[in-house]
């Protein structure tokens, strides 16, 4: 993803989000290509709804059941109970679509890396969120942040639409919908425009 041509186009079609722009700088996003589709979905459902630090606490509280491995194994996850998932700091309904995800892996519904690769978004969408627990928004931060793919648009993520309001000086954060219609003069660069929403949020707000 070039981020320094997407800034540039993203100046030139949209004078309010270039003043925003102006101010933060250059964007640094950057996909982490070393996890694996399975290891980044397993870690965005753990992160859902949390701090970023308390997720990251019971992320490495998960981590800490499986001594000796870098990331457990699909089969590592389904070979103990729910309740054992549970003492990481996990609820119910997370532990089980985590353990969701490790089957999906298992049947090979979750792609590997090279495969994932060659999907478009939409597909690796559509094949996904057909495993209970896993949602749009969930594999919108898989595109961004592990696959990099350049024209995301998250619109249901609340920090991208307070960071609407503020770019566009709005009273109330727009709906799904609206921000889908304002954001397509951001097209091909979404996932720019993106981070910078969020960055607008973060700065600003």
């Amino acid at each position: 993803m070039d981020t320094s041509k997407a800034t540039r186009y993203l100046i030139k079609v949209d004078p309010d989000l270039a003043k925003v722009i102006r101010k933060i700088g250059c964007c640094t996003l950057k996909p982490d290509k070393s996890r694996t589709v399975y290891a980044s979905l397993v870690r965005s459902i753990v992160y859902q709804q949390l701090t970023g630090k308390v997720a990251g606490i019971i992320f490495n509280r998960l981590l800490g059941l499986f001594p000796g491995k870098r990331f457990p194994s699909p089969q590592s996850i389904l070979s103990i109970s729910i309740e054992r998932l549970r003492s990481a700091g996990l609820s119910n309904q997370k532990s089980q679509y985590i353990r969701n995800i490790a089957q999906a892996s298992i049947d090979g519904i979750v792609p590997d890396s090279r495969k994932a690769n060659r999907m478009t978004d939409q597909q690796l969408i559509n094949q996904l969120t057909s495993i209970k627990g896993v949602g749009r928004w969930t594999v919108e931060m898989l595109l961004i942040f592990r696959l990099g793919r350049p024209d995301v648009l998250p619109a249901t993520d609340y920090g991208v639409q307070k960071g609407f309001a503020i770019v566009k000086c709005l009273d109330e954060h727009p709906k799904p919908k609206q921000l889908i219609v304002a954001g397509e003069c951001w097209s091909p660069y979404r996932t720019v425009a993106t981070w910078y929403l969020w960055r607008a949020t973060d700065t600003f707000s």
